[in-house]
C-alpha cells in the first residue's frame, strides 16, 4: 500500500488583534490545520496583522512590503486557508487587503498560460458574534476562485454567536457539534482534492 502524497497548508489569520493577543480566528484556523494534519497535511499559520503588508494590487509593493514573503509561502503550499473575523457584518480589513494583494495572481502565469495558483485548494474560516458568516464566505469563495484557487465541497466553516452579545468563539466551553463536523468534512475534502490536483494538473486552455 502506497503512502498518501504529502501536502502542506498555509493559513492566513486575518484577525485585527496583534500577537500575542488571544484570537477566536486563530483558534478556529488552528482547528482547521489540526483537522488537515489527520489527512497528512503539514500546516502553519501567519497572523497577517503582525506584518507590514502594504496596500496595493501588485505582487511586490516595494521596500518593507511583507507580502512577497507570504506569497512565496503560499506558492509553496497546496492548500490556502483564509480566516477572518466578522466586523460590522463584513470580513476584516486585513482579509480585504489579502484579497486585494491576491489580485496580482491574475498576471502570474506559467509557460502554458496557467495561473500559478491553479491546482491549489482554498478553505475559509469566519468567526464573529453577529450575522455575516454566509455572505463573507460567499465573497471569499468568489474572490479566491477568481484568482485561480479551487474550492472543495464544504470548503468553508463559520461560527456566529448570538447578535448583540459579547461571547467570542474562544470563550466557548467546547466546539459546537456543527462546527466540529464541518471542520472534519472540509479537511477530508480539501486533502482529497489537493492530492488529485497535485497528481493531475489542470490542462492549459
Amino acid at each position: 500500500m502506497t503512502s498518501p502524497t504529502p501536502l502542506t497548508a498555509l493559513a492566513l489569520n486575518c484577525t485585527l488583534t496583534p500577537s500575542p493577543g488571544e484570537s477566536s480566528t486563530e483558534l478556529m484556523t488552528d482547528q482547521v490545520l489540526e483537522a488537515l494534519r489527520e489527512h497528512g497535511v503539514d500546516g502553519r499559520s501567519v497572523r497577517v496583522v503582525d506584518l507590514d503588508v502594504k496596500p496595493g494590487v501588485e505582487a511586490d509593493m516595494g521596500a518593507g512590503d511583507a507580502w512577497p514573503g507570504i506569497r512565496q509561502q503560499m506558492l509553496g503550499a497546496d492548500i490556502l486557508v483564509i480566516g477572518t473575523p466578522t466586523w460590522v457584518g463584513h470580513r476584516s480589513s486585513v482579509a480585504q487587503r489579502v484579497i486585494e494583494r491576491l489580485d496580482a495572481e491574475l498576471s502570474m502565469t506559467d509557460d502554458e498560460g496557467r495561473l500559478e495558483t491553479f491546482g491549489k485548494v482554498a478553505l475559509t474560516v469566519v468567526v464573529g458574534n453577529e450575522d455575516g458568516g454566509h455572505a463573507i464566505t460567499a465573497g471569499l469563495f468568489q474572490s479566491l476562485n477568481d484568482v485561480g484557487f479551487t474550492i472543495p465541497a464544504n470548503g468553508g466553516v463559520y461560527w456566529n454567536g448570538e447578535a448583540m452579545t459579547t461571547t467570542d468563539y474562544k470563550d466557548l466551553d467546547e466546539t459546537p457539534k456543527a462546527v466540529a463536523s464541518t471542520l472534519k468534512t472540509m479537511a477530508a475534502n480539501a486533502a482529497h482534492l489537493a492530492r488529485l490536483l497535485k497528481q493531475d494538473r489542470y490542462p492549459p486552455a
